[in-house]
């Protein structure tokens, strides 16, 4: 039996957020439901993404869709992770002790989230060899190359968290247990050694890639306007200011880079005070590391809103769904009035 059914000994259940409980209901209820919340917005929004990249093959022609597939079933796995907390919170029976799922499920949704963020930070150099290097870009990046990219990405992401079962707590996603809370504790050498071998080097890597894609598409945009102004102004024609064609398809994976990190940003600042004993409190840690987590769904939403091939094949799927509802309604009619009509003959 899970050990915050007993929770402690005044016999309410252990609860984060000590505003979630009532005296009639005996399960932490603020907590359970922005859990299941989320897990439910991350799960059905992620199954939407991967469907979509499988109706539209015109996705599948940009090498970042190796990568966003890559993140959108590490996001679903996330939202698919969220249902243990949530059973622990309900009070519903565990095999296992409580000190071991714990472990599992911080070390699982730290993995799963290291994916993302290798994955962002692929999506990146992928971009900056396209936009540098476009005329060598299909002999560098190849299909078997990026299958071996991701290979390689979840292994490294496995690896890196695996002391976490004897160095420390890798971060919060798991606090939701009380022995997690109370007993898990983080070191401040393994929070070093995770920012040195995840956070710090992917940041680095985004930050000056996007830097140097967004400084070569505008000094392309100013070449390309300059020719365009020189050979009208001969022609006698006034020009149109031309946009720098990746600068849009750059902006769609910053923006969803930007809020992978604005979302994530609290609870690292958080993770580092903890670990070197400035700063503790249960409300904020359970509050930064599902803000964080909210981050798995926000990927769909910013992909939806900002790419019109997606829209399309978002729109593709649809009809197809519509369309074979309609089937089935078509034949559902035809059966059924099939069946009164033989009823009928054999009433005459």
């Amino acid at each position: 039996m899970n050990s915050s059914l007993v929770g402690n000994q005044s016999g309410r259940p252990f609860c984060l957020l000590a505003i979630s409980y009532l005296e009639t209901i005996n399960f932490c209820l603020l907590e359970v439901v922005i859990i299941v919340f989320l897990m439910v917005l991350i799960i059905s929004g992620n199954i939407i993404v991967i469907f979509v990249f499988h109706c539209a093959p015109l996705l599948n022609h940009h090498t970042t869709s190796y990568f966003i597939q890559t993140m959108a079933y590490a996001d679903l796995l996330v939202g698919v992770s969220c249902l243990v907390p949530s059973l622990s919170l309900l009070h519903y029976p565990i095999v296992l002790s409580e000190s071991l799922v714990c472990q599992i499920f911080g070390y699982v949704v730290s993995v799963l989230k290291s994916v993302s963020m290798a994955s962002l930070a692929c999506i990146s150099i992928d971009r900056y060899i396209a936009i540098t290097k476009p005329l060598t870009y299909n002999t560098l990046v190849t299909p078997w190359r990026l299958r071996i990219c991701i290979l390689v990405i979840w292994l490294y992401s496995c690896l890196v968290f695996l002391p976490s079962f004897h160095w420390g707590k890798p971060g919060y996603h798991g606090d939701v247990f009380q022995w997690c809370a109370n007993s898990w504790n983080t070191d401040p050498y393994f929070t070093l050694f995770i920012v040195v071998m995840l956070y710090a080097p992917a940041a680095f890597i985004v930050c000056f890639t996007y830097f140097n894609i967004f400084r070569i598409c505008q000094q392309h945009t100013k070449e390309i306007n300059e020719r365009r102004v020189r050979f009208s102004s001969q022609d006698g024609e006034a020009g149109e200011t031309q946009p720098c064609p990746d600068k849009r398809y750059a902006m769609v994976l910053f923006r969803i880079t930007s809020v992978f990190y604005i979302l994530w940003l609290p609870y690292i600042i958080y993770f580092l005070l903890e670990s070197s004993n400035v700063y503790s409190n249960r409300v904020a840690s359970f509050l930064t590391t599902w803000l964080a987590i909210s981050n798995s769904f926000c990927n769909c939403v910013i992909y939806s809103l900002s790419n019109s091939v997606f829209q399309k094949g978002l729109k593709r799927l649809s009809g197809a769904i519509c369309a074979s509802c309609a089937r089935q309604r078509v034949a559902k009619d035809s059966s059924t009035s099939r069946s009164k009509r033989s009823s009928n003959g054999c009433h005459v």
